[in-house]
C-alpha cells in the first residue's frame, strides 16, 4: 500500500480508500490503545458541541467519514429517527454494519458508501451533520465541507472533530515524539500497516488547524463558527451552521 498524499491532492480518494480498507479489520482496536481510551471522551464531547448547535430534536444526523460508526452510535443519544454514516472505505463500512447487528443497532444507523464532496442525498436532508478525524483526508477540504452544507436544511449544524497542535510547552514536544516513534512502532505491530500509521502523524502535520481551519469553514459557507481545543490541543471541536 502507498500512503495517501497529504494534504488535499487529485486522487488522493482511492489512497485513502485503500488504507482505510486495510487497517479496518484492527482499527478500533487501535483507537482505544493509541488514544489511551481518551477517543471514546472526544466523540462524547463532539455530540454534546452538536446538541447546543441544535434548534429542536433531530430528525436525521449525517456522520461523514463515520468509519466503524462509532460516532453515528454515539449520536443516537440526540434521539434522532435515524444516523446515516457516510464512509468511502467499505471495509471500514462492513465493520460497522457488524458492530450495529451485534448491538441490535442496524435499523436506528444506516451506513453508505460516498465521498462529502459528492454525498447521495438531497439538498437540506439532515438536520446536523458530524464528523470525527476524516476532514484530513478528504481529497479537495473545500468541496468536502460544501458537500456537507449542501445536504443540511439552514440554520443546521456541522461539528468536527480533529487533531490539531498542542502549543503548551512539554506536551507539544511529547505529542510530536509519540506521533512520530510510538505511534507507527504501534499502529504497524497490531494492523500490519507502517504507511497508515506514518501517515497519521505526516497528516495531522499538515493540517489547518486553529483559526485556519475556520477560515476554511467561512469559504465553505458555514456561519458562527467557532473551536474548542481539548486535551492540551491534542484535538480541536470545530462547529458552524449552514
Amino acid at each position: 500500500m502507498n500512503k495517501p498524499p497529504i494534504g488535499p491532492a487529485p486522487g488522493k480518494r482511492a489512497h485513502v480508500e485503500a488504507m482505510f480498507d486495510e487497517i479496518a479489520p484492527r482499527y478500533d482496536l487501535l483507537n482505544r490503545v493509541l488514544s489511551f481510551g481518551i477517543d471514546v471522551w472526544w466523540r462524547k464531547r463532539a455530540v454534546a458541541l452538536l446538541r447546543a448547535g441544535l434548534d429542536g430534536p433531530p430528525r436525521r444526523l449525517l456522520d461523514v467519514a463515520t468509519g466503524t460508526a462509532d460516532l453515528a452510535i454515539e449520536a443516537l443519544a440526540l434521539g434522532p429517527q435515524e444516523v446515516v454514516g457516510v464512509d468511502i472505505s467499505e471495509g471500514m463500512l462492513a465493520g460497522g454494519r457488524d458492530k450495529l447487528r451485534r448491538r441490535g443497532l442496524d435499523r436506528r444507523v444506516r451506513l453508505v458508501q460516498g465521498d462529502a464532496a459528492d454525498l447521495p442525498f438531497d439538498d437540506g436532508a439532515f438536520d446536523g451533520a458530524l464528523v470525527a478525524f476524516g476532514v484530513r483526508n478528504f481529497e479537495d477540504l473545500g468541496a468536502g465541507l460544501r458537500g456537507i452544507r449542501r445536504v443540511l436544511r439552514p440554520a443546521a449544524p456541522l461539528v468536527v472533530l480533529e487533531f490539531s497542535h498542542p502549543t503548551a510547552p512539554g506536551v507539544r514536544q511529547g505529542y510530536e515524539a509519540y506521533s512520530k516513534h510510538v505511534l507507527p512502532r504501534v499502529g504497524q505491530a497490531v494492523s500490519g500497516s507502517a504507511e497508515a500509521y506514518e501517515y497519521l502523524p505526516e497528516s495531522v502535520a499538515a493540517f489547518p488547524d486553529g483559526e485556519a481551519f475556520l477560515d476554511e469553514m467561512r469559504a465553505a459557507g458555514y456561519r458562527g463558527v467557532l473551536a474548542r481545543p481539548l486535551t492540551f490541543g491534542i484535538v480541536s471541536l470545530y462547529r458552524g451552521t449552514a
